[in-house]
């Protein structure tokens, strides 16, 4: 990028990012001095910015509601999966067993119908799942500082605190941004708080989680955990998260990885026209916002 934008810099007007985008300097955008907007064709745009963007009159944009589709659908599934018990299952039919077995009979299987399912932060993935989670017969609760009461009456949810979430849910997602308040917002208290086979789902950040202390909880086998993310990650080849059973690790896909590239690909243009035809572009971030951005 260093070089492209040396000899391109001076005749930029707008300019799309992506992962792996290196920091931008303050001497960056001094050679570009026509650029207008900036769209990041990713999530998380906060860490790339230099300490004088939001005096150069730059509009900025991400493509994080193109994202947050596919690690809400994601999540979605954990949550069938979860509940369904897919992974311990398959492992015990693989070793002969079927459902009528004493060992396979002693599965909690159930489906996504009269739960209460809770969503720790109300933020375009957590909106998303949301959505599509209303297509079945359960209560959504949220625990979100920054949400409105108008909001949560809009999205058709309850907002509590997140003590009555942990307490209450038998499913609870993680889609809160990483940041220095979040950092480990689910402890060793939090996850006492849990339901017995209540079911954790993070497809988040992995700071947000204590590990030693979710490690802890789920050696008691009172818990399960489906996650997508660690601190650091990977985790360590001998990490104990690796051996739980009723832990699943994936690594890191729940965002989009292969075709749902494309739509973060569609909307970078989408906004660039919206910017041309002086139109809101849909992932617009100022400098009020991204303090809460991950």
């Amino acid at each position: 990028m260093t070089t492209f934008w040396a000899h391109h810099a001076a005749d930029l007007d707008a300019v799309v990012t992506g992962w792996d985008t290196p920091h931008v300097t303050d001497g960056m955008l001094d050679q570009a001095p026509g650029l207008k907007i900036w769209i990041h064709s990713a999530g998380s745009v906060k860490h790339l910015l230099p300490d004088t963007f939001w005096q150069r009159g730059i509009a900025l944009a991400s493509c994080r509601d193109a994202l947050a589709v596919g690690v809400a659908e994601t999540t979605l599934g954990m949550m069938i999966a979860g509940l369904k018990r897919i992974f311990p299952a398959e492992r015990l039919t693989r070793s002969g067993l079927w459902k009528n077995d004493a060992f396979a009979s002693a599965l909690r299987v159930r489906e996504l119908f009269d739960l209460q399912i809770g969503i720790v932060g109300a933020s375009r993935v957590g909106r998303h799942l949301i959505r599509l989670l209303q297509v079945y017969e359960v209560s959504i609760v949220v625990y979100d500082p920054y949400l409105t009461p108008s909001d949560a009456q809009q999205l058709g949810v309850q907002s509590v605190t997140l003590d009555e979430l942990m307490r209450n849910c038998d499913v609870i997602s993680l889609h809160a941004p990483a940041l220095p308040e979040t950092r480990h917002m689910i402890g060793n208290r939090e996850l006492n708080m849990m339901k017995d086979d209540a079911i954790l789902i993070n497809t988040a950040r992995g700071s947000l989680i204590d590990e030693p202390a979710l490690v802890a909880a789920l050696q008691t086998g009172r818990i399960s955990a489906l996650l997508d993310v660690t601190d650091p990650e990977p985790p360590a080849v001998d990490h104990p998260l690796r051996a739980l059973p009723n832990c699943v690790i994936t690594p890191h896909i729940a965002g989009a990885i292969s075709n749902g590239c494309y739509r973060m690909g569609r909307s970078s243009i989408d906004q660039l026209l919206a910017f041309a035809r002086n139109q809101t572009l849909s992932g617009h971030i100022d400098q009020d916002s991204i303090a809460i951005l991950g």
